[in-house]
Protein backbone atom coordinates (compact mmCIF):
# COMPACT_ATOMS: atom_id res chain seq x y z
CA UNK A 1 0.00 0.00 0.00
CA UNK A 2 1.31 3.43 -0.99
CA UNK A 3 1.80 5.74 1.99
CA UNK A 4 -0.46 8.77 1.80
CA UNK A 5 1.53 11.77 0.55
CA UNK A 6 1.26 15.48 1.29
CA UNK A 7 2.48 18.39 -0.77
CA UNK A 8 2.06 22.01 -1.77
CA UNK A 9 2.06 23.86 -5.07
CA UNK A 10 2.29 27.41 -6.36
CA UNK A 11 0.82 28.95 -9.49
CA UNK A 12 3.10 31.95 -9.12
CA UNK A 13 0.49 34.69 -9.48
CA UNK A 14 1.57 38.22 -8.60
CA UNK A 15 -1.72 40.01 -8.31
CA UNK A 16 -2.19 43.42 -6.62
CA UNK A 17 -2.78 43.52 -2.88
CA UNK A 18 -5.53 45.59 -1.24
CA UNK A 19 -3.40 48.72 -1.76
CA UNK A 20 -2.95 48.00 -5.46
CA UNK A 21 0.71 46.97 -5.20
CA UNK A 22 2.00 43.85 -6.97
CA UNK A 23 5.26 42.04 -6.15
CA UNK A 24 7.84 42.30 -8.92
CA UNK A 25 8.64 39.19 -10.92
CA UNK A 26 12.03 38.61 -9.32
CA UNK A 27 10.74 38.74 -5.76
CA UNK A 28 7.86 36.41 -6.63
CA UNK A 29 10.24 33.87 -8.18
CA UNK A 30 12.44 34.01 -5.09
CA UNK A 31 9.38 33.53 -2.88
CA UNK A 32 8.36 30.37 -4.78
CA UNK A 33 11.85 28.92 -4.35
CA UNK A 34 11.74 29.80 -0.66
CA UNK A 35 8.38 28.07 -0.21
CA UNK A 36 9.78 24.95 -1.88
CA UNK A 37 12.79 24.95 0.46
CA UNK A 38 10.49 25.37 3.46
CA UNK A 39 8.34 22.48 2.24
CA UNK A 40 11.42 20.28 1.85
CA UNK A 41 12.71 21.17 5.30
CA UNK A 42 9.28 20.53 6.84
CA UNK A 43 9.36 16.99 5.45
CA UNK A 44 6.56 17.29 2.89
CA UNK A 45 6.56 14.82 0.00
CA UNK A 46 6.05 16.90 -3.13
CA UNK A 47 6.17 20.46 -4.46
CA UNK A 48 4.59 21.68 -7.70
CA UNK A 49 4.71 24.73 -9.99
CA UNK A 50 1.96 25.51 -12.49
CA UNK A 51 2.33 26.83 -16.05
CA UNK A 52 0.89 30.23 -17.00
CA UNK A 53 1.73 32.72 -19.76
CA UNK A 54 0.51 36.10 -18.50
CA UNK A 55 2.05 39.23 -17.03
CA UNK A 56 0.35 38.55 -13.70
CA UNK A 57 2.13 35.18 -13.32
CA UNK A 58 5.85 34.32 -13.21
CA UNK A 59 5.63 30.65 -14.17
CA UNK A 60 5.75 30.60 -17.97
CA UNK A 61 9.12 28.82 -17.76
CA UNK A 62 7.99 26.56 -14.94
CA UNK A 63 10.57 23.89 -15.81
CA UNK A 64 13.42 26.34 -15.16
CA UNK A 65 11.87 27.24 -11.81
CA UNK A 66 11.69 23.56 -10.88
CA UNK A 67 15.32 23.13 -11.96
CA UNK A 68 16.37 25.94 -9.62
CA UNK A 69 14.32 24.33 -6.84
CA UNK A 70 15.94 20.95 -7.53
CA UNK A 71 19.35 22.38 -6.63
CA UNK A 72 18.01 24.05 -3.46
CA UNK A 73 16.22 20.97 -2.06
CA UNK A 74 17.24 17.48 -1.01
CA UNK A 75 14.32 15.11 -0.64
CA UNK A 76 11.05 16.58 -1.89
CA UNK A 77 9.60 15.35 -5.20
CA UNK A 78 9.06 17.98 -7.90
CA UNK A 79 6.20 18.22 -10.37
CA UNK A 80 4.38 20.51 -12.75
CA UNK A 81 0.89 21.53 -11.62
CA UNK A 82 0.21 21.36 -14.49
CA UNK A 83 1.97 21.27 -17.91
CA UNK A 84 -0.31 22.54 -20.69
CA UNK A 85 0.86 19.90 -23.13
CA UNK A 86 -1.83 20.79 -25.69
CA UNK A 87 0.15 23.87 -26.76
CA UNK A 88 3.66 22.52 -26.15
CA UNK A 89 5.99 20.19 -28.03
CA UNK A 90 5.89 16.87 -26.13
CA UNK A 91 9.48 16.12 -27.17
CA UNK A 92 10.73 19.35 -25.59
CA UNK A 93 8.60 18.80 -22.47
CA UNK A 94 9.96 15.28 -22.10
CA UNK A 95 13.56 16.43 -22.56
CA UNK A 96 13.09 19.20 -19.99
CA UNK A 97 11.62 16.89 -17.37
CA UNK A 98 14.12 14.11 -18.04
CA UNK A 99 16.84 16.70 -17.44
CA UNK A 100 15.03 17.81 -14.27
CA UNK A 101 15.08 14.19 -13.15
CA UNK A 102 18.85 14.14 -13.60
CA UNK A 103 19.24 17.42 -11.71
CA UNK A 104 17.07 16.19 -8.84
CA UNK A 105 18.46 12.64 -8.72
CA UNK A 106 15.19 10.98 -9.61
CA UNK A 107 12.70 13.24 -7.80
CA UNK A 108 10.68 14.33 -10.85
CA UNK A 109 7.03 13.80 -11.76
CA UNK A 110 4.78 15.51 -14.30
CA UNK A 111 1.10 16.41 -14.38
CA UNK A 112 -0.21 17.18 -17.87
CA UNK A 113 -3.52 18.77 -18.75
CA UNK A 114 -5.34 21.39 -20.75
CA UNK A 115 -5.30 24.14 -18.12
CA UNK A 116 -7.90 26.56 -16.81
CA UNK A 117 -6.47 29.52 -18.78
CA UNK A 118 -6.36 29.61 -22.57
CA UNK A 119 -3.66 32.20 -23.31
CA UNK A 120 -1.13 29.60 -24.49
CA UNK A 121 -3.25 28.63 -27.52
CA UNK A 122 -2.90 31.96 -29.33
CA UNK A 123 0.64 32.45 -27.99
CA UNK A 124 1.90 29.22 -29.54
CA UNK A 125 -0.28 29.21 -32.64
CA UNK A 126 -2.78 26.51 -31.74
CA UNK A 127 -6.53 26.61 -32.37
CA UNK A 128 -9.14 26.19 -29.67
CA UNK A 129 -11.16 24.31 -32.29
CA UNK A 130 -8.65 21.49 -31.83
CA UNK A 131 -8.80 21.67 -28.01
CA UNK A 132 -9.44 17.97 -27.34
CA UNK A 133 -7.63 16.52 -30.35
CA UNK A 134 -4.44 18.43 -29.51
CA UNK A 135 -4.36 17.11 -25.97
CA UNK A 136 -5.09 13.54 -26.98
CA UNK A 137 -2.42 13.40 -29.69
CA UNK A 138 0.30 15.08 -27.64
CA UNK A 139 -0.45 13.00 -24.56
CA UNK A 140 -0.06 9.79 -26.56
CA UNK A 141 3.21 11.03 -28.04
CA UNK A 142 4.54 11.89 -24.58
CA UNK A 143 3.65 8.41 -23.35
CA UNK A 144 5.49 6.89 -26.31
CA UNK A 145 8.59 8.96 -25.53
CA UNK A 146 8.58 7.41 -22.05
CA UNK A 147 8.86 3.94 -23.56
CA UNK A 148 11.68 4.26 -26.10
CA UNK A 149 14.97 6.06 -26.68
CA UNK A 150 14.48 6.02 -30.46
CA UNK A 151 11.00 6.93 -31.68
CA UNK A 152 9.18 6.91 -34.99
CA UNK A 153 5.79 8.61 -34.93
CA UNK A 154 3.31 10.43 -37.14
CA UNK A 155 0.41 12.66 -36.13
CA UNK A 156 -1.77 15.54 -37.26
CA UNK A 157 -0.43 18.53 -35.32
CA UNK A 158 3.31 17.99 -35.08
CA UNK A 159 5.97 17.10 -37.66
CA UNK A 160 6.60 13.37 -37.84
CA UNK A 161 9.50 11.62 -36.11
CA UNK A 162 11.65 9.08 -37.90
CA UNK A 163 14.08 7.16 -35.69
CA UNK A 164 14.38 10.28 -33.53
CA UNK A 165 16.78 10.00 -30.60
CA UNK A 166 15.06 11.23 -27.44
CA UNK A 167 17.63 12.37 -24.91
CA UNK A 168 18.58 12.57 -22.17
CA UNK A 169 16.95 9.65 -20.43
CA UNK A 170 15.91 10.23 -16.82
CA UNK A 171 17.21 8.59 -13.67
CA UNK A 172 13.86 6.84 -13.27
CA UNK A 173 12.85 4.28 -15.87
CA UNK A 174 9.68 6.32 -16.40
CA UNK A 175 8.68 9.71 -15.08
CA UNK A 176 5.55 9.29 -12.94
CA UNK A 177 2.77 10.71 -15.13
CA UNK A 178 -0.53 12.21 -13.99
CA UNK A 179 -3.42 13.72 -15.93
CA UNK A 180 -4.92 16.84 -14.39
CA UNK A 181 -8.71 16.68 -14.28
CA UNK A 182 -11.14 19.47 -13.34
CA UNK A 183 -14.77 18.49 -13.69
CA UNK A 184 -14.91 16.81 -17.11
CA UNK A 185 -16.07 13.17 -17.09
CA UNK A 186 -14.37 12.45 -20.43
CA UNK A 187 -11.01 13.49 -18.95
CA UNK A 188 -11.46 11.13 -16.00
CA UNK A 189 -12.42 8.28 -18.34
CA UNK A 190 -9.39 8.95 -20.57
CA UNK A 191 -6.99 8.87 -17.61
CA UNK A 192 -8.45 5.58 -16.42
CA UNK A 193 -8.53 4.01 -19.86
CA UNK A 194 -4.86 4.90 -20.43
CA UNK A 195 -3.82 3.69 -16.99
CA UNK A 196 -2.44 7.08 -15.96
CA UNK A 197 -2.69 8.57 -12.45
CA UNK A 198 -5.39 11.25 -12.01
CA UNK A 199 -4.71 14.61 -10.34
CA UNK A 200 -8.06 16.02 -9.31
CA UNK A 201 -8.42 19.77 -8.79
CA UNK A 202 -11.16 20.59 -6.27
CA UNK A 203 -11.99 24.19 -5.37
CA UNK A 204 -15.44 24.27 -3.79
CA UNK A 205 -18.64 22.39 -3.08
CA UNK A 206 -19.17 18.98 -1.54
CA UNK A 207 -16.91 16.02 -2.33
CA UNK A 208 -19.92 13.76 -2.86
CA UNK A 209 -20.67 15.69 -6.06
CA UNK A 210 -17.20 14.75 -7.37
CA UNK A 211 -17.38 11.07 -6.43
CA UNK A 212 -19.07 10.04 -9.74
CA UNK A 213 -16.08 11.51 -11.60
CA UNK A 214 -13.63 9.40 -9.58
CA UNK A 215 -15.85 6.34 -9.95
CA UNK A 216 -15.67 6.81 -13.74
CA UNK A 217 -11.87 6.87 -13.52
CA UNK A 218 -11.62 3.64 -11.54
CA UNK A 219 -14.27 1.95 -13.72
CA UNK A 220 -12.49 2.89 -16.97
CA UNK A 221 -9.16 1.65 -15.60
CA UNK A 222 -10.73 -1.63 -14.49
CA UNK A 223 -12.46 -2.19 -17.83
CA UNK A 224 -9.20 -1.50 -19.68
CA UNK A 225 -7.50 -4.23 -17.65
CA UNK A 226 -5.11 -2.03 -15.67
CA UNK A 227 -3.82 -3.05 -12.25
CA UNK A 228 -5.71 -0.68 -9.96
CA UNK A 229 -3.16 -1.12 -7.19
CA UNK A 230 -0.60 0.67 -9.38
CA UNK A 231 -2.83 3.69 -10.10
CA UNK A 232 -3.24 6.73 -7.89
CA UNK A 233 -5.59 9.67 -7.43
CA UNK A 234 -4.52 12.96 -5.88
CA UNK A 235 -6.65 15.86 -4.64
CA UNK A 236 -5.51 19.48 -4.77
CA UNK A 237 -7.03 22.85 -4.01
CA UNK A 238 -6.91 26.14 -2.11
CA UNK A 239 -5.61 25.55 1.40
CA UNK A 240 -4.64 27.08 4.69
CA UNK A 241 -4.10 25.75 8.23
CA UNK A 242 -3.76 27.54 11.56
CA UNK A 243 -3.84 26.53 15.23
CA UNK A 244 -7.63 26.85 15.29
CA UNK A 245 -10.24 26.71 12.58
CA UNK A 246 -11.46 30.19 13.41
CA UNK A 247 -7.94 31.60 13.12
CA UNK A 248 -7.45 29.85 9.79
CA UNK A 249 -10.57 31.43 8.31
CA UNK A 250 -9.73 34.86 9.71
CA UNK A 251 -6.21 34.82 8.23
CA UNK A 252 -7.34 33.27 4.94
CA UNK A 253 -10.39 35.28 3.91
CA UNK A 254 -8.74 38.52 2.73
CA UNK A 255 -6.26 36.65 0.51
CA UNK A 256 -9.04 34.43 -0.85
CA UNK A 257 -11.08 37.51 -1.74
CA UNK A 258 -8.06 39.16 -3.33
CA UNK A 259 -7.29 36.07 -5.42
CA UNK A 260 -10.75 35.18 -6.64
CA UNK A 261 -11.88 38.79 -6.91
CA UNK A 262 -8.99 39.62 -9.22
CA UNK A 263 -9.48 36.76 -11.66
CA UNK A 264 -13.28 36.90 -11.74
CA UNK A 265 -13.28 40.66 -12.33
CA UNK A 266 -11.67 40.19 -15.75
CA UNK A 267 -14.58 37.88 -16.60
CA UNK A 268 -17.09 40.51 -15.61
CA UNK A 269 -17.95 38.85 -12.30
CA UNK A 270 -17.63 39.98 -8.72
CA UNK A 271 -16.48 37.92 -5.75
CA UNK A 272 -16.46 38.68 -2.08
CA UNK A 273 -17.04 36.42 0.90
CA UNK A 274 -16.88 36.92 4.65
CA UNK A 275 -15.53 35.05 7.65
CA UNK A 276 -19.06 34.12 8.64
CA UNK A 277 -19.79 32.67 5.20
CA UNK A 278 -16.54 30.66 5.15
CA UNK A 279 -16.75 29.22 8.67
CA UNK A 280 -19.02 26.30 7.60
CA UNK A 281 -16.38 25.33 4.98
CA UNK A 282 -14.30 23.88 7.82
CA UNK A 283 -16.65 20.89 7.99
CA UNK A 284 -15.43 17.50 6.77
CA UNK A 285 -18.12 17.43 4.10
CA UNK A 286 -16.83 20.57 2.37
CA UNK A 287 -14.01 20.68 -0.20
CA UNK A 288 -12.21 23.92 0.72
CA UNK A 289 -9.10 22.78 2.62
CA UNK A 290 -9.05 25.50 5.29
CA UNK A 291 -9.21 24.99 9.04
CA UNK A 292 -7.26 23.57 11.95
CA UNK A 293 -4.94 20.58 11.53
CA UNK A 294 -7.59 18.32 13.07
CA UNK A 295 -10.29 19.65 10.75
CA UNK A 296 -8.15 19.22 7.64
CA UNK A 297 -7.19 15.66 8.65
CA UNK A 298 -10.87 14.81 9.12
CA UNK A 299 -11.66 16.34 5.71
CA UNK A 300 -8.93 14.34 3.95
CA UNK A 301 -10.06 11.10 5.58
CA UNK A 302 -13.67 11.80 4.58
CA UNK A 303 -12.58 12.32 0.97
CA UNK A 304 -10.38 9.23 1.08
CA UNK A 305 -13.45 7.13 1.81
CA UNK A 306 -15.10 8.58 -1.29
CA UNK A 307 -12.18 8.75 -3.73
CA UNK A 308 -9.57 6.24 -2.55
CA UNK A 309 -6.94 8.91 -3.15
CA UNK A 310 -3.39 8.73 -1.79
CA UNK A 311 -2.11 12.30 -2.12
CA UNK A 312 -3.18 15.76 -1.01
CA UNK A 313 -1.64 18.95 -2.41
CA UNK A 314 -2.56 22.43 -1.19
CA UNK A 315 -2.11 25.85 -2.74
CA UNK A 316 -1.03 27.81 0.34
CA UNK A 317 0.59 30.94 -1.11
CA UNK A 318 -2.39 32.36 -3.00
CA UNK A 319 -3.46 35.98 -2.80
CA UNK A 320 -0.19 37.39 -1.45
CA UNK A 321 -0.21 35.48 1.84
CA UNK A 322 2.90 36.32 3.92
CA UNK A 323 5.65 33.68 3.78
CA UNK A 324 5.70 33.42 7.57
CA UNK A 325 2.09 32.23 7.54
CA UNK A 326 2.69 29.92 4.59
CA UNK A 327 5.62 28.35 6.45
CA UNK A 328 3.57 27.82 9.62
CA UNK A 329 0.71 26.26 7.64
CA UNK A 330 3.08 23.88 5.84
CA UNK A 331 4.64 22.89 9.16
CA UNK A 332 1.18 22.02 10.49
CA UNK A 333 0.47 20.01 7.33
CA UNK A 334 3.70 18.03 7.65
CA UNK A 335 3.84 17.53 11.40
CA UNK A 336 0.20 17.42 12.49
CA UNK A 337 -2.12 16.64 9.57
CA UNK A 338 0.09 14.02 7.91
CA UNK A 339 0.68 11.90 11.06
CA UNK A 340 -3.04 11.97 11.95
CA UNK A 341 -4.12 10.86 8.47
CA UNK A 342 -1.46 8.15 8.19
CA UNK A 343 -2.27 6.75 11.63
CA UNK A 344 -5.96 6.57 10.80
CA UNK A 345 -5.33 4.90 7.43
CA UNK A 346 -2.92 2.36 8.93
CA UNK A 347 -5.76 1.06 11.12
Amino acid sequence: MVEFEFGVYSLGERIPDASGNSPNAQSRVEAIIQVAKMADEAGLDIFGVGEHHRLDFVTSSYGMLLAAIARETKNIKLTSTLSVISTADPVRVYEDFATLDLLSNGRTEIIVGRGAFLESFSLFGESLDDYDELFDEKLHLFMKLQEREVVSWQGKFRSSLQNAQIAPRPVQKKLPLWIGVGGTPASAVRAGRLGVNMALGLLSGRPESTKPLVDLYWQAAREAGHDLSKLRVSVSGHSYIAETGEQAITEFVSHYNQYFGYFLKERGQQFRTTEEELMPQRAAGQILAVGSAEELAEKILHQHELFGHSRFMGQFDLGGKPLSRVEKAMDLLANKVAPMVRRALSK
